[in-house]
């Protein structure tokens, strides 16, 4: 395909830091240039106090969006005009468009996780969910979940700084969303964990145990809470298979890796940005082989 910048191109961009190298643009310069858009995305290395800068020359070169990644999203959610009903719950942004100058902020990973469970034959509406890891990540999918009418969330994570962000999610979402009832627990009281995996329809791990280098880790210490009804899902994607993955298909759960995650986000941002679909499945071929797993959208 050819492609060419003229007097009419759109710019759109990547914040955050490093950035160097993210396969963000390779993505969505792709996936513009198949649809005949004539947008071009570039990454711009900006640290976390520089935010309130590249927001405001999105409006000055009428950009249309940016992609947020860290450690802007946090300060970005502060400064848009405008916050997403799930950004505004998890109190950071990956994604900002701009209308006319008015810019909003939106928070895609919960969508790609969620999407990603369709996209495997799982509702997640109705069901219960046991959540390890209180992060960006587990916010966002702890918020998307209630937002999508799951029935509970148990979210587990050791007692450290990240355990009252926990505790805060847990409030935010009860509060915004009283259909789903949300409780925190030590991810270290194996008794509790194991009761609530039991409990649970889908098992989601939002922490980095499994991911490269640490191949060997997982949170899953008792193998015997695997069974065939449970689905168990991680949002780690290198590598593509986790040893808590492994060991759950060992014992016949359904499992279901973090690379899909990764794209289906991706493909919110894209749809946010241009109101058109993302050729996902080119995309997944081209830049989610194997050997090319450093896309960060």
């Amino acid at each position: 395909m050819d492609s060419q910048i003229d007097g009419h191109t759109v710019m759109l961009g990547l914040f955050g830091s490093p950035v160097g190298h993210s396969g963000s643009p390779a993505m969505y310069n792709y996936s513009f240039q198949k649809a005949g858009i004539n947008d071009s995305y570039l990454a711009f290395d900006i640290q976390e106090d520089q935010t309130a800068q590249a927001l405001e020359t999105m409006k000055f070169l009428h950009m249309r969006g940016a992609s947020v990644t860290m450690p802007c999203k946090t300060e970005a959610a502060k400064l848009v005009d405008k916050l997403s009903p799930a950004a505004k719950l998890i109190g950071a942004v990956n994604t900002i468009t701009n209308d006319d100058g008015v810019l909003t902020g939106h928070n895609t990973d919960g969508k790609g996780y969620v999407e990603n469970l369709k996209q495997n034959g799982v509702d997640p509406k109705g069901k219960t969910f046991t959540l390890l890891g209180a992060g960006g990540a587990s916010t966002a999918i702890a918020v998307q979940l209630a937002l999508d009418g799951v029935k509970e969330i148990h979210i587990f994570n050791p007692k450290d700084s990240f355990f009252k962000n926990a505790e805060l999610t847990a409030e935010k979402i009860s509060k915004a969303v009283d259909t789903c009832k949300v409780t925190v627990g030590d991810i270290n009281d194996q008794e509790q964990l194991n009761q609530s995996i039991a409990e649970s329809d889908v098992l989601a791990n939002a922490t980095k145990a499994g991911m490269a280098p640490n191949v060997d880790q997982s949170n899953i210490k008792n193998l015997s809470v695997f069974r065939d009804d449970l689905v168990v899902t991680d949002t780690v994607y290198s590598p593509e298979v986790t040893k808590m993955m492994a060991d759950a298909k060992a014992h016949g759960s359904k499992t279901i890796g973090g690379k899909g995650m990764l794209v289906w986000q991706g493909a919110a941002a894209y749809k946010l940005f241009t109101g058109q679909d993302m050729p996902v499945d080119d995309v997944k071929r081209l830049f989610f082989s194997s050997k090319k797993e450093t896309v960060k959208a």
